[in-house]
């Protein structure tokens, strides 16, 4: 049973063919480590993370690189708003990505490399793009020039016409062409910098990829995943840099990319109050980060999805049917449904991959229910039904009742009672979170 992917490069499902069928390569772009990760973030995790273990499911070998990008002006900014080295705040919250995506069920990939370990590579490569009249050195400033390269924009179907139509009329004296992006920038005294040819500074974000895939994989790899909102230009900017650095050389033979995430039918903004991070979900979901899973491949991995309470809630209750499915059976690569393995070939369909579940559990099939849904990374909590612990006395059900008071106290404009039930919930460690799907609790 052969894996079909759709190739962003071609726009069209291929079957996938590795360059080396012994060891898979594959890479996806990871976060930039400045704040906790919010719950679009997590989406191509659990989705190349689903991609990973069918891989290992078909081949003996599969290479798994996601990326930390620990250099970045957002970094920077935090760094210096409050007072410390951005290594205090990049390890700080490495740590809580790391931790959260775990809760997941997502596996740590096996290459995890930080942009600042790769600087030597990213001069180099800068030296290379120069050398061979793609790269151009101004002001302390080193840009790849865009009209350079024949066939840029293959990636996102933008044409160097098309770029040229949308120019603005002033574009900056350091720039001979409006597209050119950064592969080096100066720093001020303040900011972090390293040495290079062309004076203390930082690389630029488009440049990092690249430097740690030729590092760690070669030229060319197999599979490159990463969000929608990175075909262009970060994901267009990496082909650039890598194919004219190797002489045309394909930088991956296959780009996958995940749709955008919305909270509640509306793009997710704090200003909307609807900013939702996974740390925070983990929280006022204890126990239940498989759920979180479910919800997140429930819609097709290309498709756009939206994320409510509600549905962690009803994805919370599926799992509870299955697992009480598989009380008491063991099962091994041999039980994995057909079905369910199909769907997944078929361009990672996980929300066809998931009915055949919910199909395996009504026929009462166990074995094949727990190495299927194993597969795709649930049904793998022990504690799945192990009781929340009392929060400074208050048991799970009181905590609720008191929600509950409180909305029978809104409803009645008892604002004061309602006022003083948040503020008691509050004073014993208890945070309420007020949305459109009613009222929530988490620990503070």
């Amino acid at each position: 049973m052969s894996l079909k992917i759709h190739n962003t490069l071609t726009g069209k499902k291929e079957e996938f063919k590795p360059s080396d069928p012994k060891d898979i390569k594959i890479y996806v772009c990871g976060p930039t480590v400045y704040d906790f990760a919010h719950i679009g973030n997590a989406r191509p995790v659990v989705v190349f993370d689903t991609l990973v273990r069918l891989l290992r499911h078909d081949y003996e070998k599969v290479t798994y690189a996601r990326n930390i990008t620990d250099i970045d002006d957002k970094i920077m900014e935090r760094a210096l708003k409050k007072n410390v080295p951005i290594s205090e705040i990049t390890e700080k919250y490495t740590k809580h990505y790391e931790e959260d995506m775990a809760v997941l069920n997502n596996k740590l990939p096996d290459i995890r490399p930080k942009a600042t370990d790769y600087l030597p590579s990213m001069i180099k490569m800068i030296e290379v793009l120069i050398e061979k009249d793609h790269a151009y050195e101004i002001e302390g400033q080193v840009l790849f020039h865009v009209p350079s390269m024949e066939n840029y924009g293959e990636l996102s179907g933008r044409s160097i016409e098309d770029l040229k139509a949308g120019a603005r009329v002033d574009v900056g004296d350091y720039k001979k062409f409006h597209a050119d992006f950064i592969l080096w920038k100066p720093s001020t005294d303040e900011q972090p910098s390293w040495e290079s040819p062309w004076g203390r500074g930082r690389p630029g974000w488009h440049l990092e990829c690249s430097c740690m895939i030729e590092d760690n994989f070669g030229e060319t790899i197999d599979i490159h995943g990463g969000g929608l909102d990175l075909i262009f230009p970060h994901h267009e900017n990496e082909i650039a840099q890598s194919r004219c650095s190797h002489g045309g050389k394909e930088l991956a033979n296959y780009w996958m990319h995940n749709g955008y995430l919305t909270v509640e039918g509306e793009k997710m903004s704090k200003s909307l109050g609807n900013y939702v991070t996974v740390h925070d979900l983990i929280k006022e979901f204890p126990n239940k980060g498989e759920a979180i899973r479910l919800c997140l491949l429930s819609a097709h991995y290309r498709q756009p999805t939206d994320f409510s309470r509600e549905g962690i809630r009803q994805a919370e209750k599926q799992l509870n049917r299955w697992y009480k499915a598989v009380e008491g059976v063991s099962a091994s690569d041999k039980d994995i449904s057909p079905k369910v393995l199909g769907a997944l070939h078929d361009d990672l369909n996980t929300p066809k991959a998931i009915m055949e579940l919910g199909q395996l559990a009504k026929e009462g099939s166990a074995a094949s229910l727990l190495a299927s849904a194993q597969l795709m990374g649930f049904l793998d909590n022990k504690d799945w039904f192990k009781e929340l612990d009392e929060i400074n006395g208050l048991s799970a059900s009181e905590i609720e009742a008191l929600i509950v008071r409180r909305s029978e106290a809104k409803a009645n404009k008892d604002w004061t009672l309602a006022d003083k039930i948040r503020n008691d919930l509050e004073d014993q460690g208890i945070a309420l979170l007020d949305s459109a799907a009613g009222t929530s609790w988490t620990k503070k």
